[in-house]
């Protein structure tokens, strides 16, 4: 605890708060750990700001709020591809688990993924309305809850603060690129359990399944499928919380047997027909949005429910998922290959 307390001083950055936050969380996670975390995000957060200076890189370029919304406007497209942000369709999917224990049977997961508070002022009215009237026995968040990769988070923090007293169950969450390690200690005080490279059981009258989450796999590369499946014994019914779908592989080596995540927010500006334009993540691009299948893991990339660079999306509508937990057989599908 000293180290790390002499560590977190030396960033003249953190708040005593902010530094108090994490030295409580040491023991669970490792200093190494949360050092290694501070230390990309001050690096990347560094890098960005340079990019932002540098319009004409490619970066630059591809991540121009003011260039996007212009070739939007040019078209004709733009007042379409803002509405379309908020039209957050509700969707299902049934998962099936052969060995899924029969309490848990119909067994609803409510999955949330790319929030990104700040991007639309309304955005928090419309997700409260559709979030109403659903019924669900678990809450996962799929990280990325910051508009930015970088700067302030209190307007996550708020959002996240308004929305946990509609949800009707207990709510898990993990970090995504976007995320700082700063939020945990208060996302954890509002009632997120964040789950770090760990695992938790899930317990329904006598028996148990067991919910895993991973750091963000894709951007900083904090992911630990080793420390968050420790715990997990063999054979035992397993859900994997990933940010994002570029650890699909590992996550089936390791025997999970649903992974949920999100980060590629489908394309978000997509070509008719939902074909992504980028999907910003090393993965096959058949992964990129909805249902999908990995030898014997069954994987689920959500769209996300917000927005990011530019508050617009194209043939490509927001989301809120319910999974449903099932037990039966489950063909085997072609896999995503290596």
């Amino acid at each position: 605890m000293e180290y790390l307390m002499s560590y977190l001083e030396k960033h003249s950055d953190l708040t005593s708060q902010e530094r108090d936050g994490l030295a409580v969380l040491e023991p669970r996670l490792g200093n190494s750990y949360i050092r290694q975390r501070l230390d990309l995000e001050a690096s990347h957060e560094a890098l960005a700001l340079r990019q932002r200076r540098q319009f004409f890189s490619r970066e630059g370029l591809l991540s121009s709020p003011p260039l996007i919304r212009g070739c939007l406007r040019l078209l004709g497209l733009q007042e379409r591809a803002r509405r379309n942000a908020l039209a957050i369709e509700v969707r299902h999917h049934t998962v099936h688990i052969p060995h899924l224990p029969d309490v848990f049977e119909g067994f609803l997961l409510l999955h949330l993924s790319d929030l990104h508070f700040g991007m639309n002022d309304q955005f928090l009215d419309t997700l409260v309305q559709r979030l109403e009237p659903l019924c669900y026995d678990l809450c996962v968040l799929t990280g990325d809850y910051r508009a930015l990769t970088f700067g302030q988070y209190e307007v996550a923090l708020d959002g996240l603060k308004r929305l946990q007293p509609f949800f009707k169950s207990p709510s898990y969450a993990i970090l995504g690129n976007h995320d700082t390690i700063r939020m945990v200690p208060v996302m954890e005080s509002l009632g997120y359990r964040l789950l770090l490279n760990e695992s938790t059981m899930v317990s329904r009258g006598n028996d148990f399944i067991y919910l895993a989450g991973i750091d963000d796999a894709g951007f900083y590369h904090m992911d630990n499928l080793h420390r968050a499946a420790n715990d997990i014994p063999p054979g035992a019914v397993s859900i994997l919380l990933s940010h994002t779908p570029e650890t699909y592989h590992h996550a089936a080596c390791a025997a999970f047997d649903l992974m949920l995540c999100g980060h590629t927010h489908g394309g978000q500006i997509c070509l008719p027909g939902g074909i992504p334009i980028r999907t910003e993540a090393a993965s096959p691009r058949r992964l990129a949005r909805g249902p999908w299948q990995y030898r014997s893991m069954i994987g689920y990339t959500s769209a996300g429910a917000g927005t990011c660079i530019v508050d617009a999306r194209l043939n490509c509508p927001p989301e809120i998922t319910l999974h449903r937990l099932l037990c039966r057989p489950t063909p085997r599908s072609s896999s995503a290959g290596e």
